[in-house]
């Protein structure tokens, strides 16, 4: 008998991953079925390029005159301020909600129900939920804030439900052994570890508010994204050029502002 070992079958190094390129081939034959049948071709595209040329041309320069700038100063604070009353109303009803939505804070019917409600929030996109509030209150400033405070509920109430889950469960565990009763608990079990976390959520919520308020204005929900729309509607694109610029510093100055609020609470 013989003592030479049986030769090791050969093993590929990187062996072929089939179900892997089957799904990419599926999906670029999908990409080309769907761009067909949306009709994006090359040509539409190159003439859209010259046509956004043409237009891009007569916004320059930026019209920047004292009466134009009256109304850019309007619109600006009125975006503002509805950024500001949707960040905190948000804020108020995302932190309870948000803790109801945690399961191992909440009994299973209240979790799921918040739940529930947080998925309602997060299903339309603000432009939509405002064009529901118009519907129901009317143009301006109002609606504006209902639809972004929908918005600051879903994203915020979502983020906390998670912090609350992925917390230790000892800190409040001992606060729970000395007898304390569950708001107690809440309040000093669970905002210590999750406060951190929540300032840096809310603001980041109020950088967002600041960018969904000028879509807001655009279906009719104030500020400023109403005056952008009146422009475009009276062809005045020099103009139109300022308020971007403007809404572009305003963004700008307000992740500055909510990088410094998460780094103060940190």
């Amino acid at each position: 008998m013989s003592d030479i070992p049986a030769p090791v079958p050969r093993r590929l190094a990187f062996p072929p991953n089939w179900p892997m390129r089957i799904g990419l081939l599926v999906l670029l034959l999908y990409v080309v079925y769907a761009s067909t049948i949306l009709d994006i071709t090359w040509t539409r595209f190159v003439a859209g390029v010259s046509h956004g040329g043409r237009f891009l041309a007569r916004m320059f320069p930026p019209d920047f005159s004292p009466d134009k700038l009256v109304l850019l100063e309007a619109g600006m604070i009125e975006s503002l301020q509805i950024a500001v009353l949707a960040t905190i109303f948000g804020v108020a009803l995302s932190l309870p909600l948000g803790l109801a939505a945690a399961r191992n804070l909440s009994p299973a019917p209240l979790a799921w129900t918040a739940r529930t409600l947080i998925a309602l929030c997060r299903s339309l996109h603000p432009v939509i939920v405002a064009i529901l509030f118009v519907k129901a209150v009317g143009f301006g400033a109002l609606a504006g804030v209902l639809a972004l405070i929908v918005a600051s509920m879903g994203f915020l109430s979502k983020l906390i439900g998670e912090a609350v889950e992925e917390m230790s469960m000892k800190q409040m565990e001992a606060v729970r052994a000395t007898g304390a009763p569950f708001l107690s608990v809440v309040v000093m079990g669970v905002m210590p570890q999750v406060m951190p976390r929540f300032i840096g959520f809310s603001a980041y919520q109020l950088d967002s508010n600041l960018r969904n308020s000028a879509l807001v204005g655009l279906v009719g929900g104030g500020g400023i994204g109403a005056t952008l729309f009146t422009a475009f509607q009276r062809f005045d694109y020099d103009f139109v050029l300022t308020i971007v610029l403007a809404i572009i510093a305003i963004v700008m100055v307000g992740e500055i502002v909510s990088g410094w609020m998460r780094r103060l609470f940190q």
